[in-house]
């Protein structure tokens, strides 16, 4: 794809975000010149596409509703698969948001409206995977869209709960379930599962269910007023969660040690934790988890000698998991 090429697309897809653009906002954007601008946008209503000129102190352009590309054909599971990736673009660490979010704003102006409407209620919460975690099990995409439709709904849901994991439930499976009645409240993607966050109304208490063993019920139940999650930030809640602790997001077991390793070799695998480079062959790495001897056995992964700083119920989880390895060794 050529420079020009390129720049025409970047120049298209900004101006389907926003309804007027400054010429010079435009400019500066695309790191080219006004009359670079004034060029393209001749060549884009060469093209077919209708781009009227604004008046004002600045001058600008927009781009004529309901002209900016054909309709795009996409099925239904496509449609799912789009929106998913585009949402879940956040947490990939390459710096594709803001793109990720042109790109979705675009396919769902361009799609015809049935499609456009199951795009709308599909919301994700994306957590990033920590390194080494499972991929995602199956889950079909009528189950997502109907989890999503019932959260953005508000409506009571009413499903059965498979007691294993199953990518297409059997009759056998289906008898086997455990029905569950609860108000939806996010659709949440995290190390490499995805997860239901809900109000349990039997239970009456908040609840993670896996997605692939919600069988939907239909109809849903009546509409609800939604609840506030734990602390009010649905990240942080999944991740404390994650980490073992009910409310505040932090690990409940915390040490610091020394590892015999460059703090280059041990960097990549540090994840939330803190390194300190005390020299070529020795760093300090405080982490957590969620127990003690976890923590322990996720330290002995480096395969090096180890100084426990502290706290003592990390000396003491070593000498654990020391007997416990060695019974196994037996």
């Amino acid at each position: 794809m050529t420079t020009a090429t390129s720049r025409l697309l970047t120049l298209l897809s900004l101006l389907q975000t926003r309804r007027d653009w400054p010429g010079a906002l435009l400019a500066k954007r695309l790191e080219i010149s006004h009359r670079t601008v004034r060029r393209d946008i001749e060549r884009l209503r060469e093209m077919g596409y209708r781009i009227d000129a604004t008046m004002g102190p600045d001058g600008g352009y927009r781009l004529d509703a309901g002209h900016e590309l054909p309709p795009l054909l996409f099925d239904d599971d496509q449609v799912v698969a789009l929106a998913l990736a585009l949402q879940s673009a956040s947490v990939t660490g390459v710096g594709i948001e803001e793109a990720a979010l042109r790109a979705l704003t675009t396919v769902r102006q361009v799609m015809p409206s049935r499609l456009r409407h199951r795009l709308s209620t599909l919301e994700v919460t994306a957590l990033p995977a920590g390194p080494g975690e499972a991929s995602s099990r199956a889950v079909s995409p009528a189950v997502l869209l109907a989890l999503s439709a019932a959260i953005r709904a508000s409506e009571v849901l009413r499903f059965d709960y498979t007691a294993r994991d199953t990518e297409m439930p059997s009759p056998e499976v289906a008898a086997e379930a455990l029905p569950r009645r609860v108000e939806p409240h996010h659709l949440v993607t995290v190390r490499g599962r995805w997860y239901l966050i809900a109000w349990d109304l039997e239970r009456d208490d908040w609840r993670f269910f896996r997605a692939e063993r919600i069988i939907p019920r239909i109809p849903t139940g009546p509409r609800f007023t939604p609840r506030e999650v734990p602390g009010g930030d649905v990240s942080a809640y999944v991740s404390a969660r994650f980490k073992g602790s009910e409310r505040e997001n932090v690990w409940p077991c915390v040490g610091t040690v020394i590892l015999a390793l460059p703090a280059r070799d041990v960097r990549p695998f540090v994840g939330d934790g803190t390194l300190t480079n005390l020299g070529p062959d020795r760093c300090r790495l405080e982490a957590g988890s969620w127990s003690w001897v976890s923590l322990a056995a996720a330290l002995c992964r480096f395969g090096c000698a180890i100084e426990v700083e502290g706290p003592p119920e990390l000396r003491e989880a070593f000498a654990t998991l020391a007997a416990r390895t060695a019974a196994a060794a037996r």
